[in-house]
């Protein structure tokens, strides 16, 4: 027996769950399908188990894509503020941590709960677990054929996200029913990942694993340029820590990247005035800015002893030290991969979906909606808000 719905839900995490919810509270027949036993577990993880739901000042200046304007008019309709209301209904309180991070207070399962009940406010039918076999178009219906028998609806709409944390189900789902109907993609690839360099470069920093210091990161040129400002924490295979989330997106295979270890700090002139009157030696005048460890190691990898008296140093010695530190330049060689990658880079073309309505242009009736597009955030709490945003926007239009 072949089951019909208005609208076919595929994926149940933050997109596929707003864009279910609005369709259902409509009045559209809306199915929710979804392969895992556990419900929007990328939600429940999230924040340190908190959910970074959104943050106050998302804007399209957050996003990457090779089409960055698809992006404003789904962002301008539906807001942080719009996302607010929606926890203010349901009661959940919040609180903001950090530049314009907003997490739960409680726990992520608090918007997982909310999502689910808007869900059910629109008479949304659940299949979970359910795995989609195929899905074919005859005429003006979907054909979608699963492992829990076939269904028929007018719309489909695609929210099964990226590549990004395989072990709680990622798939390439998406991309293949986007291959399927023709449409392009743009090559996906990890994002707000930490980097990993070469065992033999990266052994004389190992001893560092577990410092976490602020900085001040950047990469790329011009129009492709990331610059961030955050805290880099060391690790056993190369950095990680905010400012290297952040970075990766914008790092390029082969590129490196320049590390200002001392931010607001010139530490060539600060060695130098200090040369005339300190009797500190080396490693107890840097970690006056930077952790004494980093400074210990940092100088003995240079050849430089840490006991050596400042003022026995050679002004040239000291400047050269000073801007090794303030713009240190090193080239990964790779990530840790979807394995520890928050998001997927690239995905579906946005050029071959409506910035309105996120429909396929070519096939009415077909939504991509969320990380399976070509629109991803920075850290904290922009990709989330991409996915209500999508998800609001085909919602609203089926």
């Amino acid at each position: 027996m072949t089951t019909h719905y208005d609208v076919a839900v595929i994926g149940a995490g933050a997109a596929g769950m707003m864009c279910a919810s609005v369709a259902g509270q409509r009045g559209r027949r809306v199915v929710l399908i979804d392969h895992a036993e556990k419900l929007a577990e990328k939600i429940r993880i999230s924040g340190g188990g908190r959910c970074n739901f959104t943050n106050l000042g998302a804007g399209p200046q957050n996003f990457l894509s090779q089409n960055p304007h698809f992006c404003k008019s789904a962002l301008a309709r539906y807001t942080p503020q719009d996302f607010l209301a929606l926890l203010k209904r349901h009661r959940i309180g919040y609180h903001e941590k950090h530049k314009g991070q907003l997490f739960c207070d409680d726990s992520a399962e608090d918007i997982i709960r909310m999502l689910k009940a808007e869900c059910n406010l629109g008479n949304v039918a659940w299949r979970m677990p359910c795995n989609v076999i195929a899905i074919g178009k005859e005429g003006a219906l979907f054909r979608i054929e699963t492992d829990s028998g076939v269904m028929t609806a007018g719309s489909v709409v695609t929210a099964t996200g990226g590549l990004s944390i395989p072990k709680i189900g990622a798939t390439d789902f998406a991309y293949r029913i986007a291959k399927q109907f023709g449409l392009d993609l743009v090559a996906p690839r990890p994002g707000l990942v930490p980097l990993t360099f070469d065992a033999a470069t990266w052994q004389r920093f190992v001893p560092l694993a577990g410092i976490s210091l602020p900085v001040e990161v950047e990469t790329g040129a011009k129009k492709s340029r990331g610059w961030f400002r955050e805290d880099l924490l060391f690790t056993h295979r190369g950095l990680s820590g905010p400012a290297i989330l952040q970075i990766s997106s914008y790092w390029q295979e082969g590129a490196s990247l320049t590390i200002n270890l001392a931010p607001d700090r010139d530490i060539g002139d600060l060695l130098l005035e200090g040369k005339s009157r300190s009797r500190k030696n080396l490693g107890n005048q840097l970690s006056q800015w930077i952790p004494s460890r980093l400074a210990d190691e940092w100088l003995l990898a240079s050849e430089l002893q840490p006991g050596a008296r400042v003022a026995d140093m050679q002004d040239k010695q000291l400047r050269q030290l000073g801007n090794a530190l303030n713009r240190w330049s090193i080239t990964p060689t790779g990530s840790e991969g979807y394995r520890k990658a928050e998001v997927t880079l690239g995905g579906i073309d946005t050029r071959g979906l409506s910035q309105q309505t996120m429909m396929v242009n070519k096939v009415a009736g077909l939504y991509f909606i969320g990380e399976a597009v070509d629109v991803t955030g920075w850290l904290g709490g922009y990709n989330f808000q991409w996915a209500w945003a999508s998800g609001f926007a085909a919602g609203h239009a089926l």
